[in-house]
């Protein structure tokens, strides 16, 4: 286990990188009681900036191959695997993982397999680009769940996103997130799945009345869980 290098692509978005390792080293006290330095794993971290914009369609060819190079730099350099805490990155999943020869975490399955046995109505906060991917409706209709979404929603989300990105401590941010929280639990929605790192900002506002599925810490708890994983 002390040999592994557990390798982080993260940077997108810049905000969401610092939270998502608190999240990891959380993982590592709750999973087997990590307490003193040594304990901790290596961790590998590149902050990747890509040509994502919430307000301009996205250049696919170019954030693939920018992604890419990225899992290769982390796998050139010793990682032993990659978590990814980027939701719209993984609607290219297929193509990066066979760009490298090390497992690739999926963040869009680690975070499905949280919602409950019984159906239940839920919903997805997310970019544009992963919402129109359909990544995440497809496994929560499998699932047996009722998927919930209002367009308006998403324009509302992408304001919310940019704000978050341009200042996390802007007021306006946290008021845009409970006026949507309202709208939410108005549809008797039980489940959010939190599809975007960046809303890691105001999540801490959520009331008690909804469940939030946040896939930054379903992923942190797959990244610990493949650091114990003696069979690779």
């Amino acid at each position: 286990m002390k040999d592994k290098i557990i390798g982080i692509l993260a940077g997108m978005g810049p905000r969401s990188t610092a939270p998502f390792i608190d999240l990891v080293i959380d993982e590592c006290q709750l999973q087997y009681g990590a307490k003193y330095d040594e304990e901790f794993p290596k961790i590998m971290i590149y902050s990747l900036p890509t040509p994502f914009y919430i307000d301009r369609p996205i250049n696919h060819d170019l954030m693939k191959e920018t992604i890419i190079q990225g899992l290769k730099q982390l796998e050139a350099a010793g990682a032993s695997f990659i978590g990814m805490p980027c939701n719209s990155a993984h609607v290219y999943y297929e193509e990066l993982k066979s760009a490298i020869d090390i497992p690739l975490l999926h963040i869009v399955d680690e975070t499905i397999k949280k919602l409950p046995e019984t159906p239940q109505r839920v919903s997805l906060f997310s970019t544009k680009t992963t919402f129109e991917s359909g990544i995440y409706q497809s496994g929560i209709e499998q699932s047996g769940h009722e998927f919930v979404f209002k367009e308006k929603w998403q324009y509302e989300l992408n304001v919310l996103i940019k704000g978050i990105k341009s200042d996390k401590e802007d007021p306006e941010n946290v008021k845009l997130w409970k006026r949507l929280l309202e709208e939410v639990k108005g549809e008797s929605i039980q489940h959010i799945i939190l599809g975007c790192t960046d809303l890691n900002v105001v999540v801490v506002k959520t009331p008690e009345a909804i469940n939030i599925i946040d896939s930054a810490k379903c992923l942190s708890e797959a990244v610990v869980r493949q650091y114990l994983n003696t069979d690779c």
